[in-house]
């Protein structure tokens, strides 16, 4: 099918299909038209040589309130409400030499403060743009820079050296689930809540974004209902003051090639209205046969400044992907455990070629508005509307066959697996708005920066799920056409509606060098959920806060302590009295150390924490208790330590490393798995990555880089005593436990602008993840196992203006 940049448009409102990777060109020759045709590219035209790409840098969404008492007044004083905006700015400039520009685009104040590796701001910890050194909680930033050095892919790949995260490093792309501490990482894009289905997570590709902020601990005072263990807040590319283009291709392992461009400006001389274009396309095959990816992004920006004082910014996005990537698990025999015939290989396809696809769209539309009435007051309001569908049908793998019972239990074979037919078919909307107004003034000898808010989230989802056993599957001779029976009987069919609201309060506090952080928020959270004709109604409301302290001593040194709670509502299912479930509560003290050496690009943190959840459902069981009985009873409870570092010691060379040290146990007496390690939870993670690029001498220029990274052993199940039966009977093989891994990557670069002058802007790189190609099972749960992904190949040639 013929895919022009006309098409693409309209595709991208009527959501019509994609199939061929011809889009990907078709989105390049957009990014040319773009580039050729807006002021910005006239601009750029008319120069003499390349100029480099702007740096994004990515703080908050506050700086210009961040300038000096005094200037800001001095601004303020000179406003004229008949001059044009760019006069105003203008004249203030040429009184005040020393004055940030009063006109200021959402690109700059995103990335203010940023050098290399290094942030020294994030949004997302306060929604107040503060310092990392100046906030009492554990904060990593993923720049733009890094993203860039590693080449990530993924959003699992922006985390891989990230202090206190873990995941499994398999090929399933549905949802890339996120933990630190011991529970999930909640993903926000923009300050807004990403929430998806089961299967139709929302995605979002990391060459979209600027920059990704790591927030672990209860965040539920800024955020709401949320997980204990943390929020990922990733940030998008905004428009710039400066005109820039670039256009990217890439090439590597499993066939894949793909294609990007990145190019924004001024549209108008006095850079009032600013525009933004990025987009991406790709196709590949995966490890496992038979299974393809492919996918194509655009994410168009608007800036809008109608005077000094206000901005306002559209973002926007559409993505699909007629293909999503490879899923199902594995027998563990076979991959945890040897296998009867050995081990299944990593590329073993064990579906149904006529059964295999899952097709995703996904379209979002919203705004970030500012406003500055004065020297105090700022008022801000974000907003986003998404909505997504997929489609997926597939034959799952299940466990060999066995036979007989008891102690006579074997695997009938040993060749022989159960597969399953699953199909579901979801659709998504979602709102999210977060309306925030700050306050900065000073009482005294303290200084104030107060934020009060109002937010609100609306969850729409439905699907319509079928699941079955279908045919066995031989995996010496596989036959992968074979007569699968569609089942008509409905698995799920749900219909789930979700609100919440909540109202907060903050106040950043500062005496000299001490800074006091505290809030309290107040939540109110509704869910309505109907599935095969049973309604479950939840009502909750809750109450979360924190309190924290860090004082920054002159020689870069800030100890801190802080005290969080949070709230998560459990919208599916019901207690054995058919009252719904209750939220789930969690609470952690934390205390820790940040190091800046003065007139050093280097951050040292390090962290202990104990954290607590509670309400968790759990199985339960003791006298007068039925079997396979649910409670709230549950309790989990993690303590540890991080410790974390990154910069740039000397010119030319960036690093990031961390070692985190994590005891998470079920902690409620009732529970059957009390004192029991939570599944695939490893207590030990570290890793190192260095990059150098050469800064003089004849191979000026030349970058090298490496990483290492480490994952000690986890526990397949919560019980932490799994078996599996063998060939033989009566001789079950030990399951419990998937061995630790430790993984190196490697990356080469060349800038060649930095050795040839006319040359500039263009540059080439090669990275390797798992350089030694090391095959290990990367996630194992009792229902299977998945390996991990083995050595890929990466080469990209970029042309930055």
């Amino acid at each position: 099918m013929y895919c022009n940049t006309h098409s693409v448009a309209r595709r991208t409102i009527s959501f019509s299909q994609l199939t061929t990777f011809k889009c990907t060109a078709s989105i390049l020759a957009l990014g040319g038209l773009l580039i050729a045709g807006s002021p910005a590219g006239a601009q750029s035209a008319g120069q003499s040589g390349a100029s480099a790409l702007p740096p994004v840098n990515i703080d908050a969404p506050a700086q210009r309130a961040q300038r000096p008492t005094q200037v800001r007044r001095n601004t303020a004083s000179r406003r004229d409400p008949n001059q044009r905006p760019n006069q105003r700015a203008d004249h203030a400039g040429a009184q005040q030499q020393q004055a940030t520009p009063a006109l200021v685009s959402t690109a700059q104040r995103v990335n203010a403060g940023t050098n290399g590796f290094v942030a020294s701001r994030a949004s997302g910890a306060t929604k107040t743009d503060a310092p990392i050194m100046s906030t009492p909680g554990s904060v990593a930033v993923i720049t733009r820079s890094e993203m860039d050095v590693r080449q990530a892919q993924t959003i699992r790949d922006l985390l891989r050296y990230a202090p206190g995260v873990y995941f499994s490093n398999d090929t399933d792309f549905r949802a890339q689930p996120i933990k630190a501490r011991g529970f999930d990482v909640e993903q926000y894009l923009d300050g807004l809540r990403l929430q998806g289905g089961p299967f139709g997570t929302p995605r979002v590709d990391p060459y979209l974004l600027e920059r990704a902020e790591l927030i672990t601990g209860p965040a539920s005072i800024l955020y709401g209902a949320a997980s204990p263990g943390g929020i990922l807040n990733l940030v998008s590319k905004r428009p710039t003051d400066n005109p820039f283009g670039e256009i990217q291709l890439q090439a590597g392992t499993f066939d894949r090639i793909q294609g990007a461009f990145d190019v924004g400006g001024p549209v108008d001389k006095d850079k009032t209205l600013l525009y933004r274009v990025t987009g991406i396309g790709l196709s590949a095959n995966t490890q496992v046969d038979n299974i393809g990816e492919e996918k194509y992004a655009i994410a168009p920006a608007w800036t809008w400044r109608p005077d000094i004082d206000t901005t306002i910014t559209f973002l926007t996005s559409y993505r699909q992907d007629p293909k999503g990537g490879a899923f199902a698990l594995l027998p563990i025999q076979g991959t945890l455990v040897p296998g009867t015939y050995g081990q299944i290989p990593r590329n073993f396809f064990a579906g149904d070629f006529n059964y295999e696809s899952l097709k995703y769209k996904q379209a979002t539309i919203g705004y970030e508005f500012e406003h500055r009435f004065d020297d105090i007051f700022t008022v801000r309001q974000n907003v986003r509307y998404l909505h997504n569908e997929l489609n997926y049908i597939e034959v799952q793998a299940g466990a060999f066959t066995t036979t007989g019972a008891g102690p006579t239990l074997r695997l009938a074979d040993g060749r022989t697996i159960t597969r399953s037919y699953f199909s579901t078919n979801e659709n998504l909307n979602t709102f999210a708005a977060d309306n925030q107004l700050q306050a900065k003034f000073n009482m005294g000898p303290l200084q104030h920066t107060v934020l009060g808010g109002f937010d609100y989230q609306r969850f729409d989802f439905n699907n319509l799920a079928r699941f079955a056993p279908t045919n066995t599957l031989n995996i010496l001779t596989p036959n992968y056409t074979q007569n699968i029976a569609v089942p008509t009987t409905v698995f799920q069919n749900l219909d789930q509606h979700l609100e919440q609201r909540g109202v907060y309060v903050q106040d950043e506090a500062k005496l000299g060098k001490l800074t006091v952080l505290g809030g309290i928020r107040y939540d109110w959270a509704e869910g309505n959920t109907l599935n095969l004709g049973t309604r479950v109604l939840n009502n909750d409301e809750k109450s979360s806060g924190r309190i924290g302290a860090i004082y920054n001593f002159d020689v870069g040194i800030a100890p801190y302590v802080s005290y969080s709670t949070s709230f998560q509502p459990t919208t599916v299912g019901s207690l054995l009295n058919g009252q719904p479930y209750k939220p789930t509560i969690g609470e952690q003290i934390e205390a820790g150390v940040k190091y800046q050496p003065v007139g050093y690009n280097l951050i040292f943190t390090a962290a202990v924490y104990d954290l607590k959840q509670e309400n968790v459902v759990s199985a339960i069981a003791g006298p007068g208790i039925p079997p396979n009985s649910t409670a709230q009873v549950g309790e989990v409870t993690s303590r540890g330590f991080e410790g974390s570092v990154v910069g740039s010691p000397l010119p030319g060379l960036s690093l990031r490393g961390q070692y985190s040290y994590l005891d998470n146990r079920i902690t409620a007496p009732l529970d059957v798995n009390y004192g029991k390690v939570l599944a695939n939870t490893p207590m030990h993670t570290a890793s190192l990555w260095a990059n150098y690029v050469v800064q003089d001498g004849p191979a000026v220029g030349f970058g090298f880089g490496g990483g290492v990274r480490y994952m000690s052993e986890m526990y397949t199940t919560n019980a932490n005593n799994l078996t599996v039966p063998t060939i033989v009977a009566n001789s079950p093989a030990l399951a419990n436990i998937i061995p630790a891994s430790t993984t190196f990557d490697a990356a080469l670069s060349y800038d060649f602008g930095m050795r040839f002058k006319e040359w500039k802007g263009l540059s080439a790189a090669v990275n390797i993840n798992n350089v030694f190609d090391n095959s290990y099972v990367s996630a194992c749960t009792a229902g299977g196992c998945r390996w991990a992904v083995g050595r890929t190949v990466l080469a990209t040639m970029t042309y930055r203006w």
